[in-house]
């Protein structure tokens, strides 16, 4: 029940927040986060490296996405056109038997974004197992 005040003529009420059960909560939160913080062991991710891959692959296709959304297949010094709904079978044709392949999709700066999913997942749904993405640096 707010406190009343008879000052002057009437009665007002006056509008104070109790802070004394905002303090008591906030310290018992305090005291649980401080004994539940060093209980708590952090856990280490196990980051590859650069140098880490077990073994280069022994034949790179790269599948480049022009700016006006047309895709080539690069391998071996030969290059190739494809559509989106052909480059999956166009790599696989490329890659063979080989299962140390990496194909390695390389796009320009304006290509849409969408546009570099549909390759990754036409190449990933066929079966290839390595897929990556280039990056150039900019200078």
């Amino acid at each position: 029940m707010p406190a009343t005040s008879s000052r002057g003529r009437g009665r007002r009420t006056i509008a104070e927040i109790n802070m004394v059960p905002f303090i008591d909560v906030m310290l018992v939160l305090l005291i649980i986060f401080m004994v539940t913080a060093p209980m708590i062991t952090p856990s280490m991710v196990d980051l590859p490296s650069v140098g880490k891959a077990a073994k280069q692959p022994d034949k790179v296709v790269q599948v480049v996405i022009q700016k006006d959304e047309r895709l080539e297949l690069v391998s071996e010094g030969k290059t190739d056109r494809a559509s989106l709904s052909t480059v999956a079978a166009s790599v696989k044709r490329l890659v063979g038997e080989q299962a140390n392949t990496a194909v390695v999709i390389s796009a320009d700066r304006s290509v849409k974004y969408e546009t570099v999913v549909k390759v990754m997942d036409s190449l990933q749904r066929s079966g290839i197992a390595r897929v990556g993405l280039s990056v150039q640096l900019a200078p």
